[in-house]
Formats: structure tokens, sequence, C-alpha cells
């Protein structure tokens, strides 16, 4: 039986209705020393659906769990297939307004850190530097066995050498790079394995179910330690490994404040929540600041 991660918050509390006034969120950028934490939600302007928003994909798609794909070759055959096509149209997203407004404050000297819970590389893509990566990235496999790593586009072309012609249409793509396709459209689609010894290869993403590397972890906390404030972008903190900085953050006495359109786990440790798109937001902070921000540039 698959077993369904933890993956919904339900408040048990009356929270505290979430606010269009951005002075708070400006007062903490202008003072500097601000630590970025991002989620899925700021993601959703550059085409990659979040988890649990509005439409989100957890409202029709159970993600992949890391003891499911270690423990069954099916399984891993169907997430290899379906992330192999879905990959396609992950790499061509691009950074977006809310990526390139936090590149602008980090080069302004506003922010102290990013880390982001996304694997999407969009924030790095836009410019930011020293990104913490709390579960890890997309563009990187790494092996089971002997632990070596490697190129998600080096993967791909050996996908491709021996699945000729494998173009089925997805119905949708999901926040991990996960593309849904029937088990007809998985069909017989071929896994490769480490070409050093052979082993199970895994993208180097936390899975639901798996733990994030302890020192990752370490590191995190020493941002939020040496943080003046923590902004929370486009996250619903419902895992512990995004809202343990909040709740570390808010105990240390540091204000802690989100912009998201939905309720969060973190909203009681929050002295506001900006409910506004997060690129109308973060573009309009940034003119407020004077802070220029880069133009799209086209593909």
């Amino acid at each position: 039986m698959r077993m369904r991660p933890t993956l919904s918050w339900t408040p048990t509390e009356d929270l505290r209705p979430g606010s269009t006034d951005p002075e708070p969120v400006a007062e903490a950028l202008s003072a500097g020393g601000v630590l970025v934490l991002s989620g899925a939600g700021i993601s959703t302007e550059s085409g990659i659906p979040d988890y649990r928003g509005e439409g989100g994909s957890l409202r029709r798609h159970t993600p992949m769990t890391y003891q499911e794909f270690t423990a069954s070759a099916q399984a891993r055959r169907r997430y290899w297939a379906r992330s192999h096509l879905g990959w396609r149209t992950f790499g061509r997203a691009r950074p977006n307004a809310g990526h390139r407004a936090v590149t602008a404050f980090g080069r302004h000297g506003l922010l102290s850190g990013v880390i982001t819970q996304n694997v999407d590389g969009l924030h790095q893509a836009a410019g930011s530097e020293d990104v913490v990566e709390l579960h890890g990235s997309l563009d990187r496999v790494v092996c089971l066995s002997c632990g070596a790593s490697g190129s998600r586009r080096d993967l791909a072309r050996r996908l491709e050498e021996v699945n000729a012609g494998f173009e089925p249409v997805a119905a949708r793509l999901n926040p991990d790079g996960d593309a849904d396709l029937t088990d007809a459209q998985v069909g017989d689609f071929r896994v490769v394995p480490c070409a050093q010894c052979g082993g199970v290869l895994k993208p180097d993403v936390v899975f639901f179910g798996e733990t994030v590397p302890p020192r990752r972890v370490e590191r995190c906390h020493e941002l939020v330690d040496g943080a003046t404030s923590l902004l929370v972008l486009g996250s619903s903190l419902t895992v512990m490994s995004g809202l343990r900085f909040v709740r570390q953050a808010a105990q240390a006495g540091k204000p802690v404040l989100i912009v998201n359109r939905d309720p969060t786990r973190g909203d009681r440790h929050a002295v506001t929540r900006l409910t506004l798109p997060l690129g109308t937001a973060l573009t309009a902070l940034a003119a407020r600041l004077d802070v220029p921000v880069d133009a799209d540039e086209a593909p």
C-alpha cells in the first residue's frame, strides 16, 4: 500500500488576517541583514506550479517518497519517465520578477543570505549568489551506491539514447519537475544505472520522507543566527524543514515577515503576512526602496 506523506496543515487557532500594507516588509529590508526563505510560491510566475496554493499540485498529485523510490524498481521507472519528460519543460523555466527582486536586494546589500526550499535553480539563474538549496537541485543526480554525483543534462542525454521515440504528452507539470503520465504512457521506459558502479541513480533532491543533510541544516541555522530578520516568500511552511527556521527566528526575537497569498503554518510567529502577489509585491518594494531590478531578458 502506498503511504501518503504528511503534506497538509489545518489551522487549530485563529490567525491574524493577512495585510496589504507593505510597510513592515519595507522597514525590515531598509534595515538590512534580512535572510530570505523562499518556497514554491515564488516560482509560480515562472510557470512552475506550487504544492498547496489554489490549484496546487497536492490537490491531485502525491509526490514520490524516498521509501517508495528506493524499494521499487517499477516506482523508479515511473519516476524517471515522468521526471525525464518534465525536465524538458522545467529546464526552460526562467526567473520571474520575484527572483530578480531578491537578487537586486542582495546586490544592494540588504540581505544576509537566501535559503530556498525550491529545486529549480531560479534564484541562481536570476543572479543570486551563495544560495542554500535546502532540498537540493534537479540539476544534479547522485548514485545511492557509490555516492558519485553528475549533471542532470548528461543523464537526460543517456536517457534519450535508450528511450528513442519517447514523446508522450503530459497532462501537467508538478513543482518537483515530475510530469503527470499514465502507466500506459510510462510503458517500458528504460532507466539507466550509475556510469561508474552500475548503482541506482536518484535526483540530488530531498524526497518526501527523506531528511535534509545535517550540515545543510546547520548552515541554515547559522544564517538565521546571523540575520536581523527573516523574510518568507511563497511558502506555506507546512513541513518542518522550513518552519523550524521561522520558529528559531521568532524565539530569538527576530522579526518574521511573510509574503504569501494564503495562511501559513508560520503566521503565529510573524509580525505580518503580506497577501499581495509575490512578483508585484517585491517589485513594488524594490521601487519604494530605490533598488534597481534587472529587466527580464528575452531568451
